[in-house]
């Protein structure tokens, strides 16, 4: 596949670009199903109707003496009354849709990999994405509404995922982490569009539904443009299939015909054959990843590494200083400032390669975490300078995430390779669960275990190999005879 993209179609031509931009378009969805709940579950205004005196909060506050400004229905707090002893389930819901995020990334690893595809798998995804949104729009009380945000992660879960892997593999080898790597700044750009829909509609129903209608329309007028992996349909013995996908990247990219008698072969074929017979289908599963020694050992350093450095990510998130703006331009500008650091880890990549600017960045992140935890946040000057090292470290800890996914795809071959990051993406999810949890322990406690988050994970990358400039294998038998050439025990 590697070879024919380099001599006869085009490593990445006007095809892989606009391949590349409509299945992104997905992360826009991630972004924005994701911290919906940021605005959905907020603490609206509120204020006193009678004499207060005497009481130091609502909680003790006699019935009927305050209300919301702008009644019940701008926000799920307002409306389930979850405040006082109740406050702890917004915190709750928000565990839930990650709970089922980690659901939802292994059963759409398996998917992906199976007969329906990566397009097919991202269909019944953004499809169910939209059903279940939409539904928690119409819930009656808290579980239900705790019910549906489960099942809408469920459906968000694998959608980055599947749209990584299906806008990257028909790409050639030295184009593949830029493109793999600009994915993210959807995503932001997600988060950021869904702070001006926040703005303007300011009930959380009529947000879910809103929000929920983006899916539709990438359903509708972006899925029906895009092609399947051709590197799936080979894995799965579609050759012609393959075939008349490779042609119109040929004929797109401005190149020649592909040649008769030249055909794809899997990576561990020794002779292509001359005719576009239809092969057996190679089935990957986990086991196929844990029987491997290569994989296994590659599978559980890239599942803890993501675990580590998600409860940064979304830690830092979380344990944010305000900026003293409103709560939508805080979200966006947020999201904005993480490109920057999208856009150094692309343009460094191919230069320092994927293992050593991992490291650097988690440790980047980590080093300014410990700062931050030895800080005394009493003084004005100190906070200040604490809520730089805060920024510092969400900085890295986005590049880290940025290079991630283009790194470990490079680390399992085709056949397993969704099956593999669903795994990793499951981790992922599971340190978002947890985050809030240490938020809470409040002082400088989140700081030092930020800190040490991102340098247990930095370490562990040590015992990855660099994947810079190696194949994109096909096969588990394709990556143990290409490890095996360079002296690594299959």
């Amino acid at each position: 596949m590697d070879e024919m993209l380099e001599k006869y179609c085009g490593e990445f031509g006007l095809w892989q670009l606009r391949h590349l931009v409509l299945t992104s378009l997905a992360w826009l969805l991630e972004g924005i199903h994701s911290m919906v709940m940021i605005f959905a579950d907020r603490e609206p205004a509120w204020h006193y109707l009678t004499s207060h005196a005497g009481t130091t909060s609502r909680c003790s506050s006699e019935p009927g003496s305050w209300e919301w400004t702008g009644g019940t229905g701008s926000s799920t707090m307002s409306e389930f009354g979850l405040i006082c002893g109740e406050k702890y389930k917004v915190g709750l819901v928000q565990s839930i849709f990650f709970a089922g995020c980690m659901v939802g990334a292994g059963v759409t690893g398996h998917l992906s990999d199976s007969k329906f595809g990566r397009k097919g798998t991202l269909a019944i995804i953004c499809i169910l994405n939209a059903i279940f949104g939409i539904l928690t729009a119409f819930s009656s009380n808290y579980w239900t509404y705790a019910l549906f945000r489960f099942l809408s992660g469920f459906s968000t879960g694998g959608i980055g995922l599947c749209a990584s892997i299906l806008s990257t593999e028909p790409v050639g080898q030295s184009w593949r982490g830029v493109a793999g790597m600009s994915t993210f700044y959807f995503f932001s750009t997600g988060v950021a569009v869904l702070s001006a829909i926040a703005y303007f509609i300011q009930s959380w129903r009529s947000l879910y539904i809103a929000s929920s209608i983006t899916s539709v329309v990438y359903v509708i007028f972006v899925l029906p443009f895009l092609h399947e992996s051709p590197r799936w349909c080979l894995v799965r013995g579609k050759v012609d299939e393959a075939m008349k996908i490779m042609q119109k990247i040929a004929v797109s990219n401005g190149k020649q015909s592909i040649p008769n008698g030249v055909v794809l072969a899997l990576d561990s074929e020794d002779i292509p054959n001359s005719q576009f017979d239809a092969k057996e289908a190679l089935n990957g599963s986990i086991l196929d990843v844990l029987r491997s020694p290569i994989t296994r050992i590659r599978f559980f350093l890239a599942v803890s590494t993501d675990f580590f450095c998600s409860i940064v990510y979304y830690g830092l998130s979380l344990n944010a200083v305000n900026l003293g703006t409103n709560l939508y331009l805080n979200v966006a500008l947020n999201a904005i400032s993480e490109m920057p650091a999208y856009l150094l880890t692309s343009l460094v990549l191919n230069r320092f390669g994927r293992k050593g600017l991992y490291i650097g960045t988690t440790w980047f992140s980590g080093v300014f975490c410990l700062i931050g935890s030895l800080l005394n946040n009493a003084d004005v000057t100190w906070r200040v300078i604490r809520m730089v090292c805060g920024l510092l470290g969400i900085f890295g800890i986005a590049g880290t995430f940025n290079l991630s996914l283009v790194y470990f795809m490079e680390l399992f071959p085709t056949e397993v390779r969704n099956v593999a990051l669903g795994g990793a993406t499951q981790a992922v999810h599971l340190g978002a669960i947890l985050a809030p949890f240490v938020v809470v322990l409040g002082g400088n406690v989140p700081f030092a275990l930020f800190g040490a988050c991102g340098i247990i994970g930095g370490f562990l990358v040590m015992y990855l190999p660099e994947t810079l400039n190696k194949p994109f294998y096909d096969t588990m038998d394709g990556l143990r005879e290409g490890e095996a050439k360079s002296g690594v025990v299959a």
